[in-house]
């Protein structure tokens, strides 16, 4: 029996057409995404998350770019997590530096905070992009541009010049603008334009960031894959901190519906496919 893949795990549960958006990438683009942090030059890496709900930052995105961020710093980067106000002192408490865009920021701001940090790349996980229009809206087609800092402006600034990974799960969010007509015709959703080198899809973001630790640790030997206990005692502290699930709206340990059962079925998972590996 074959074994299930990094991307098998993290598409597990689909429910929102990303097995229809699969068709358009490589079948292993975690291992490319991995391949091409570790190709980086060690030094700054700005992470962008965040994404507004109902008043608040919902809880898919936080998680999986600490996941990411601590990966990172055991491989000798530097990450810098960009977002907003929203996730105000989810980070810190990582240990994890932290640049917060103004929400009324123009696009300039962008090029301000690339000049200071000169990162050697770029990484999005469920930030919203903007669309054609220059509209960021929610999943429901509502517009959001309100409560959403221009985050995805560093990835206009730095495009052709800095290499950029998206990490999404509906359409709408930073790195889609790569299977934008995909997303527009076979998912009859507004697309997000905002594209990246390297797309990384799941059926929830957070697993989708997993998936990129999970074959960083596959090409290097290293344990950076979170433990369940782990992912749980963060997700928890967002959610006392504000955060809500994206479905229902409400301040409870959930991320897109799916409950902690979940999570760790997708955690647990991955670990077992890297212990298969080691084996």
């Amino acid at each position: 029996m074959r074994q299930e893949s990094i991307e098998g795990i993290i598409l597990r549960h689909s429910k929102r057409g990303m097995t229809i958006l699969q068709r358009e990438l490589p079948e292993d683009y975690c291992r490319i995404a991995a391949r091409e942090i570790l190709s980086w030059k060690r030094g700054t890496v700005l992470l962008t998350t965040g994404f507004y709900v109902a008043g608040f930052a919902e809880t898919d995105g936080p998680l999986g770019t600490v996941a990411v961020s601590k990966a990172l710093k055991k491989l000798g980067f530097r990450p810098v997590i960009v977002t907003d106000r929203y996730c105000e002192g989810y980070f810190e408490a990582e240990g994890i530096e932290t640049e917060y865009m103004d929400l009324n920021a123009e696009d300039s701001a962008a090029f301000e905070i690339l000049n200071r940090y000169s990162p050697v790349g770029l990484i999005s996980i469920e930030r919203c992009g903007r669309d054609r229009n220059g509209v960021y809206a929610n999943m429901r087609g509502v517009d959001i541009s309100g409560n959403t800092a221009p985050c995805d402006a560093l990835f206009l600034a730095a495009r052709g010049r800095i290499p950029m990974i998206g990490v999404g799960d509906g359409g709408n969010e930073i790195g889609m603008g790569r299977v934008a007509d995909t997303v527009r015709n076979r998912l009859s959703l507004t697309p997000s334009e905002i594209g990246a080198d390297i797309l990384v899809i799941a059926t929830v973001s957070n697993w989708g960031a997993y998936g990129i630790v999970a074959a960083l640790s596959e090409l290097t030997g290293l344990a950076l894959l979170p433990s369940f206990a782990e992912a749980e005692a963060f997700l928890r502290m967002t959610v006392e901190k504000g955060s809500v699930d994206g479905i229902s709206h409400e301040h409870t340990p959930c991320v897109d519906g799916f409950g902690m059962d979940t999570e760790k079925e997708i955690l647990d998972a991955l670990h077992a496919h890297l212990g298969l590996l080691a084996g």
